[in-house]
């Protein structure tokens, strides 16, 4: 089965993950840090989120449940994320 995300297959010369990747190697440092705080932002409000609806210790375990119970969706997501990641990005870089 085709899949457009496989490195090796890919048209466009690499995954989500390899292109975000590059991006965060090469492009302005700035742009690439005012991005990883934003994630860091949207992912402590998911932490908070989690902790009030499960506990504080039981935050890893339903993390660790949903990943391989929904293993799909979240690799799906995760590309997603790194899409959008270079997007934002690159229409900052213009």
């Amino acid at each position: 089965m085709y899949n457009l995300f496989d490195d090796e297959d890919d048209i466009f010369q690499g995954s989500p993950r390899s292109k975000f990747m590059d991006i965060v190697y090469a492009a302005n440092r700035d742009l690439v840090q005012n991005e990883l705080e934003r994630l860091m932002e949207r992912m402590a409000v998911m932490e908070m989120l989690l902790q009030e609806q499960y506990g504080e210790d039981r935050i890893d375990s339903v993390i660790h449940e949903a990943t391989f119970s929904r293993a799909d969706e979240v690799a799906d997501m995760t590309k997603n994320l790194y899409i959008i990641s270079v997007g934002n990005v690159l229409s900052r870089n213009e």
